[in-house]
């Protein structure tokens, strides 16, 4: 049964790994034996992450890419098949969390939150997809939301664009997914509540009032804490998961049940 969990051999793609789940994601892999390539915009962190990777006995390669502009992710995927000589895996994960009421949200606002969380999901899948469907394989998994299924109550915050563009993550998930079925690639999405990260820091700990919120909408009553995504990043990562394709996991203490 181990076995079906071993990615030794499996070239790794994690996008947004210079901080946060990027960072966890990539060494969740790392520790299964899959060889990692890792991008985000800020060069200076993903070193670091390197350093960390190959510290568990794996190689890693890191290249400086924003996901939002098509040239960079062109040549990401071609650097990272220059490298490695394939992708195997691809975890979606880059993505912001800006948000506002929607009467006050101003157009560049918008656009950035759907840019970075939608439509670089679906761009770099569209490019790494080219290259797994040349081998036959692979395992895309993106990094939906709990918020891919449902928004907050009006009295916590305000998420419009956002869950906007992780509902659109689930649905694109679905679409590549029965698309490249029947030619060896599953496409798959992990859903997390509120796990700390970079991203998230604001909401958790300077709000004063999550741990209220979570205890209100969360029957676990708490946030997401390290190492709970990491079960559901293998499975959809790793042969156990072959005959699994289009589905959102949540990863979500229960919040979505209610």
């Amino acid at each position: 049964m181990s076995g079906l969990f071993d990615l030794t051999g499996k070239v790794a793609l994690v996008t947004g790994a210079s901080s946060g789940l990027g960072v966890q994601f990539a060494k969740a892999l790392a520790r299964q034996g899959a060889d990692i390539a890792i991008c985000a915009r800020r060069l200076e962190k993903l070193e670091n992450t390197k350093k960390e990777i190959e510290a568990l006995g794996v190689k890693c390669y890191a290249h400086k890419c924003d996901v939002t502009n098509n040239d960079d992710v062109r040549e990401l995927v071609k650097d990272v098949v220059a490298t490695y000589g394939k992708i195997d895996i691809l975890i979606n994960n880059a993505g912001v969390g800006d948000t506002a009421p929607a009467e006050d949200m101003d157009d560049a606002a918008w656009n950035k939150v759907i840019n970075t969380n939608l439509n670089a999901v679906y761009f770099v899948a569209r490019e790494v997809g080219k290259e797994m469907l040349k081998n036959g394989y692979g395992k895309i998994v993106n990094v939906g939301s709990v918020h891919s299924e449902v928004v907050m109550h009006p009295s916590t915050w305000p998420v419009a664009a956002y869950a906007t563009a992780k509902g659109g993550v689930k649905m694109l998930t679905k679409a590549l997914a029965a698309e490249w079925a029947s030619k060896g690639i599953t496409v798959n999405a992990i859903g997390p509540a509120y796990f700390e990260s970079e991203m998230t820091s604001s909401v958790l700990n300077e709000s004063g009032s999550f741990d209220a919120i979570a205890k209100a909408y969360c029957p676990m009553g708490r946030a997401g804490r390290q190492g709970e995504l990491d079960g559901a990043i293998i499975y959809f990562s790793s042969d156990a998961s072959t005959y699994t394709t289009g589905q959102l996991l949540l990863v979500d203490g229960g919040w979505s049940t209610i």
